[in-house]
């Protein structure tokens, strides 16, 4: 069988580069892979106009250039809410679907500790650059998560566009109108990674929610992970193996003419 085909999206923090090598090193081969940085970064600001729908285009647009008309697509934290919004809009162009902690999953009927959180992150919209990071990363993990200190190293320059990226981001997320019913009709394998050490009001309830959604849903937590350590980076053979086995699947199911 021929190398499958990857779209890999990244969170709102670490280039895509950085936050993927060391996974898409240890696949080789068996990957033909396009690894993406977000489009909410393509400029020197936030498009006026951006909503995950810019994000999409982008797929299509690098996927487009390769001649691919078909793909697998991962996606982590706000890389995986683009890629929801991909299945919802494209999904005949997606042979499967893996999400790694997406960090927004839909407007739906969420619990009352969900819906505290996001005024929690609401909150910190007048903070300054520095503060907003730190509280930002505090609220997606658990209370007893010990995260590391900020390095006395000048951060990267890239680093410096985040907060307005992370601001633009949680803007769409109030507003984009995700589809759950296009949701409910993809069939293709939908592949779940979800921190254990995560906050599960966020992540643990986004997990929740897709996993009653979608058709064809696989859930697996790795238990000493948290957002910000995540499996891709920590923990890529193991999360590599689960990848190969929902591409396979998808494969086979493409070559059989599931569609």
């Amino acid at each position: 069988m021929s190398a499958s085909k990857v779209v890999f999206l990244p969170g709102a923090v670490l280039p895509a580069p950085l936050a993927y090598s060391g996974l898409v090193d240890l696949l080789g081969d068996d990957v033909e892979a396009i690894v993406k940085d977000l489009e909410v970064y393509r400029g020197a600001s936030p498009p006026a106009d951006y909503s995950l729908d810019t994000e999409v285009d982008g797929v299509l647009r690098e996927t487009g250039a390769r001649g691919w008309t078909r793909f697998h697509l991962v996606g982590y934290s706000g890389g995986g809410a683009a890629a929801l919004a991909c299945a919802a809009s494209e999904p005949s162009r997606l042979l499967t679907l893996s999400l790694l902690e997406p960090a927004w999953g839909g407007h739906w009927d969420w619990s009352p500790r969900h819906e505290r959180l996001w005024s929690e992150y609401d909150a910190l919209a007048q903070l300054s650059h520095e503060d907003f990071m730190a509280a930002f990363t505090r609220l997606q993990v658990r209370s007893e998560v010990r995260l590391p200190e900020p390095r006395s190293a000048p951060p990267p320059v890239w680093m410096s566009r985040r907060p307005a990226g992370i601001r633009a981001l949680m803007r769409t997320f109030k507003t984009y109108a995700l589809d759950r019913n296009a949701l409910r009709r993809f069939d293709r394998p939908v592949y779940f990674a979800l921190g254990g050490l995560s906050n599960p009001d966020q992540y643990g309830e986004i997990a929740e929610r897709l996993g009653g959604v979608f058709r064809d849903f696989t859930l697996e937590v790795f238990h000493q992970r948290h957002h910000f350590d995540p499996p891709h980076r920590q923990e890529p053979s193991r999360l590599a193996e689960s990848l190969r086995s929902v591409w396979l699947r998808g494969d086979l199911l493409a070559s059989a003419g599931a569609d």
